[in-house]
């Protein structure tokens, strides 16, 4: 359900360093994955919809089963999925979504085929892909360094859109030549071809189990505590929870518009979700300049706020004639100016995160951004139901607006580049020095420690770190505390489920 890029070619130039080979399986697993995500894209709404003649809030309810497991088991998954081995996991996730998805075109076969069915799929696939996505995004660092992270996140995040440019296209072609049910099969093929690949993927590590004396609550307590602590990912998750609600609102009732109410044919409503990955595309190939020119946090905030004006704009030229075309762009273009927010804020938070907490970090942001999208679908469905889908559909694009609120009073709105975790003190449990050892010094408890404003990959002029800890913060067993060194020069850069609006 998803929530990885590319660059100029696999081996880098000189002087780059390397992603690394560990990376290239789970990224070509990606590809193919969401290959097939596309036609499922398509085709699952069309199946209920032209299939089985569903009503707007029977689609909205289908919207909701798909991100429900989010809601329900978001975050306890994050701290199994800590204590877990991550390539099994990744694995079963896709084994268990091919089986899943298979079981429609069989159905369908049999002339059994119905709307009770396609919301246990939804929900089944729903569960393994929380499951599914945590791990990955937990794998990630461990096969990419710190530095690295935004240029993997760029390259997952355009080869995904380089396969859904044709992908929605396609996917349409195959719904009206074979059925939607028919068409659902080929995806299921991806995904057991994508579970292929990734049990080559390399070691990931050993994953530390449950810690003596701790409880999964105390963990789930723990991964909480961690983001909504620190003022950045606190607004980061707020957004991108806002964002989220927002656009399913509208999402859930878009192909109501299009295949119900305007009478569009299953290959003019992939070309809006073919515009999305062009845009995507594009935006994703812009994201380094972007961010060189306004830095990452301004650029964050731009793009929300470019987004959803695009969006609005699209709104009044959803018509069954010339006004479509304009339509069509204007939704592209949209997603060119989202990407960036959504390359980002993955990156930021993975290079934040101290790895013991990545899971339960994960799913604290997979809970509240796509926990969200179950209540937008459910909202969305019921306004489509009562008001129409065009109504939901202003609605939506309306309340994207105030998905830049939270970042605009955050440090975020002056930040450049995300600094180390030892540089803001964010220490986990189970990073914490033994009893009796020199602990490190502790950022000020009045306020987090200040953002790093360096300029992306510029020199610094100086050795001085604004996170360096003071005197008086500092233990008084502590050593003296030594000058911080210059800010790593992260890749002013250069990410991951196909309509999702963040990850």
């Amino acid at each position: 359900m998803t929530h990885l890029r590319p660059d100029a070619a696999l081996r880098p130039r000189r002087g780059r360093p390397l992603i690394g080979s560990g990376f290239r399986p789970l990224w070509i697993a990606d590809t193919v994955s969401q290959s097939g995500s596309a036609i499922t894209l398509l085709g699952l709404p069309l199946v209920a919809i032209g299939t089985l003649h569903a009503t707007p809030f029977e689609t909205g309810l289908l919207v909701v089963c798909e991100y429900l497991a989010f809601l329900l088991i978001g975050l306890p998954a994050g701290a199994w999925v800590d204590r877990l081995p991550l390539r099994p996991l990744l694995v079963s996730g896709d084994l268990g979504r091919a089986v899943l998805l298979l079981s429609i075109p069989v159905t369908a076969w049999l002339g059994a085929l119905t709307l009770l069915q396609l919301y246990a799929v939804a929900l089944g696939m729903s569960v393994c892909t929380v499951f599914f996505d945590v791990a990955a995004q937990s794998a990630l660092p461990r096969l990419v360094g710190g530095p690295r992270l935004v240029r993997a996140n760029v390259r997952l995040e355009a080869t995904r859109n380089i396969t859904q440019v044709g992908g929605p296209g396609l996917a349409g072609g195959l719904v009206g030549a074979l059925t939607a049910p028919v068409a659902l099969a080929l995806d299921a093929l991806s995904f057991a071809l994508s579970a292929l690949l990734l049990s080559r993927v390399g070691p990931l590590g050993r994953r530390s189990g449950p810690r003596p004396g701790t409880t999964l609550r105390a963990e789930i307590t723990e991964g909480l505590r961690f983001v909504f602590r620190d003022r950045a990912l606190r607004a980061l998750c707020l957004g991108a929870a806002i964002s989220n609600l927002c656009g399913t609102v509208g999402a859930s009732m878009l192909l109501v518009l299009l295949a119900g109410d305007l009478g569009l044919s299953p290959l003019l409503c992939g070309a809006v979700f073919t515009a999305e990955a062009v845009g995507g595309l594009i935006g994703s190939l812009l994201t380094r300049r972007i961010a060189a020119r306004l830095g990452q946090g301004r650029a964050m905030c731009a793009s929300l706020v470019v987004s959803a004006l695009l969006w609005l704009l699209a709104l009044p030229f959803y018509r069954a004639d010339w006004r479509f075309a304009v339509a069509v762009v204007l939704q592209g273009l949209g997603w060119t100016a989202f990407v960036t927010f959504k390359v980002f804020s993955v990156a930021y938070r993975q290079r934040l995160c101290p790895e013991p907490l990545l899971g339960r970090m994960t799913a604290t942001f997979r809970f509240l951004v796509w926990g969200a999208m179950p209540v937008g679908g459910l909202v969305g469905g019921l306004l489509g139901d009562r008001f129409g889908a065009r109504t939901a559909l202003w609605t939506g694009a309306l309340g994207e607006l105030l998905a830049v609120i939270p970042l605009l009073l955050s440090p975020l709105r002056t930040t450049r580049e995300p600094p180390d975790p030892e540089e803001r003190g964010h220490v986990p449990a189970a990073a914490r020095p033994e009893p009796g050892l020199p602990r490190s010094p502790a950022p000020s408890a009045h306020r987090p420690p200040s953002h790093s404003r360096s300029t992306p990959c510029a020199t610094p002029t100086s050795t001085s770190s604004p996170t360096a800890p003071t005197a008086a913060t500092a233990s008084p067993s502590s050593p003296k505390p030594k000058a911080s060194p210059p800010p790593r020069c992260w890749p002013s850069p250069g990410n991951c489920g196909t309509s999702n609006r963040s990850s």
